[in-house]
């Protein structure tokens, strides 16, 4: 292992030099109480950044054991020091320091979701921080200097800030870890009270604005308050504060096992609310507002897609009665409408053991979801192919054991099928249930159950491996994210501007590669056997394998962990994709 020193000399004798140069420094440097791993050097200095690591003993760092002694709690803690290295970054670096992307530091930073990533490494042994460093030039030509400030100097600092105990704000880290730590702890209870959801009092919902994640100030907003008859108190690991007192039990309102309708007028709070429910599945940091809206693992947020593809899905119990014949037992298509897509997505989250499903009908196809009596009486069911969500919907629930959240506004047929009712007004909850059952009964529907046979259960599906394939010809591998909603795999873009609970790009990022590995291990069994198998796969190695370079100490900073849905939504939306007969 080099040194410090050698390190200062390397980048003194390449100073003023070709950019290629760069790539002579990488290796590992024994600094006085870290040591730094230049693991990839970029090609030019618009080229992607360098990667390095700050890896600092145990016995340096001085974080807490407790802060790491469950999984869970080791995630958080990671994930409050990504984001103290993201501020050290911004108070200690200079920022530019020539053209392209000379002088940057950057690590890859969540936003309100607290999300695995590979971008630390905490262990008993040590700790380790992966950056991507963009070294300096001016044209082709080395900085030296620059970069020996960067590498020696303002790292060091970086590290100092926000590694080693006694620099950290240790109060805030030990909130920041508990609060995940209640979190989860709360949705590990939700199924033995025969919940899907809860949603503390006292939670902020609103964001302050379409373009920011962040909550409303409470002064601008009335926090949210469960109607009586819905409260439920649940024992937490942690005190918080809540009404003023420090509790061991939060009090909320319990979102029920089945047919949950949320109903109000327009701008009252309903979409609100079921954003906060789909991003529930996901802890926040404190002080988000919504850190205690939980919401099982396992649900699934639903939307119409117009224009995605379909691979060999019974779509029958939904859909049939084709003109021509055409087979919706093995339905394939490129370009889905509305309603297939939306009968499509239900079924490809329930063959990956979905439990929950979230829809709104501002997002929903219309003639899926009801078809009133009026328009039963001028289109016969022999000639609408269509059976409605609103006639399969308790039968997902009685017979599948999968429950259901809608939003609904304008149709007072779903009153008929909904276990719980509602209603917001300005963003407060009222529990209108008994009022909905007795509007059943004053005011009969004229509309006719339209289902003619029982709902398949969940399809097993073998994908095709070699259908995964994101090689361009005889060129390398081609995988990146876009953004958050799209990827970019070989020479296909899987479109996933209708999956709505991925909230990073590093997590799209993570899900291109792991199609990948999949396909070149060729992993065995259904598709929900593949994804589960990647579920495994990280619980037990992490994310590190996912890239397909990754060898030794070199490491991927910038994956985020997906969910097995958003895997399956991702392979499911792939046009390449192939399914076994």
């Amino acid at each position: 292992m080099h040194t410090i020193d050698d390190l200062k000399k390397l980048l003194g004798r390449i100073d003023g030099r070709g950019y290629k140069a760069y790539k002579d420094l990488q290796g590992a440097y024994a600094f006085p109480w870290f040591t730094l791993f230049i693991d990839h050097v970029q090609g030019d200095p618009f080229a992607s950044p360098s990667r390095i690591r700050v890896r600092v003993l145990g016995t340096v760092a001085k974080l807490p054991t407790d802060l790491f002694s469950s999984r869970v709690r080791r995630v958080a803690l990671q994930d409050f020091l990504i984001r103290e290295v993201h501020h050290a970054i911004r108070h200690v670096c200079r920022g530019n320091r020539g053209i392209g992307k000379s002088g940057l530091v950057a690590i890859d930073v969540g936003g309100q979701e607290v999300l695995e990533r590979t971008a630390m490494v905490v262990t008993p042994q040590w700790v380790e921080v992966r950056l991507s460093l963009g070294l300096p030039a001016q044209g082709r030509t080395i900085l030296g200097r620059q970069a020996e400030a960067m590498l020696c100097q303002e790292l060091s600092e970086i590290a100092e800030r926000a590694l080693k105990w006694e620099r950290v704000a240790q109060e805030h880290a030990r909130t920041f870890v508990d609060c995940v730590d209640n979190q989860e702890s709360i949705r590990r209870q939700l199924d033995s009270l025969g919940l899907v959801a809860f949603i503390a009092d006292g939670s902020i919902l609103p964001r302050s604005s379409g373009a920011s994640d962040h909550p409303l100030s409470r002064e601008q907003v009335q926090p949210f308050r469960a109607p009586d008859s819905l409260r439920v108190s649940i024992p937490i690991p942690h005190p918080v504060s809540q009404d003023g007192g420090l509790v061991h039990s939060l009090t909320g309102c319990g979102i029920p096992k089945g047919v949950t309708l949320i109903v109000g007028g327009g701008y009252h709070g309903k979409s609100t609310v079921l954003r906060a429910l789909e991003r529930g599945v996901y802890p926040h940091v404190p002080e988000d507002g919504r850190e205690y809206v939980v919401t099982t693992e396992r649900a699934v947020k639903i939307r119409a897609e117009d224009g995605r593809s379909i691979e060999r899905m019974d779509i029958g119990g939904f859909i049939n009665n084709l003109p021509y014949g055409q087979d919706t037992t093995q339905f394939s298509t490129d370009n889905a409408s509305g309603s297939t897509s939306q009968a499509a997505s239900i079924l490809e989250a329930i063959e990956v053991g979905t439990t929950a499903l979230l829809l709104d009908e501002d997002t929903s196809a219309t003639n899926f979801m009801v078809r009133d009596a009026r328009m039963q009486a001028l289109v016969h069911n022999e000639h609408e192919p269509i059976t409605p969500f609103v006639d399969r919907v308790r039968e997902l629930y009685e017979r599948h054991g999968v429950s259901t959240v809608l939003v609904m506004g304008g149709c007072g047929d779903y009153f008929d099928v909904a276990d719980t009712v509602i209603a917001m007004q300005d963003y407060q909850p009222r529990d209108v249930t008994e009022d909905a059952k007795r509007i059943v009964q004053e005011f009969r529907t004229q509309r006719a159950i339209e289902t003619t046979s029982s709902l398949a259960g969940s399809t097993s599906r073998v994908p095709l491996w070699e259908s995964l394939d994101p090689s361009r010809g005889n060129r390398d591998v081609k995988i990146d994210a876009r953004s958050v909603d799209a990827i970019v795999y070989g020479h296909e873009v899987i479109d996933l501007s209708g999956v709505e609970q991925l909230v990073d790009v590093s997590q799209t990022r993570a899900i291109g590669y792991a199609l990948h590995l999949a396909s070149r291990r060729s992993m065995k069994g259904s598709l929900q056997a593949v994804v589960q198998g990647l579920a495994e796969l990280f619980d037990n190695a992490g994310l590190d394998g996912l890239d397909p370079y990754h060898q030794g100490e070199r490491h991927p900073g910038n994956f985020a962990r997906p969910r097995a849905f958003e895997i399956a939504a991702a392979l499911n939306r792939l046009r390449t994709l192939r399914i076994r007969e």
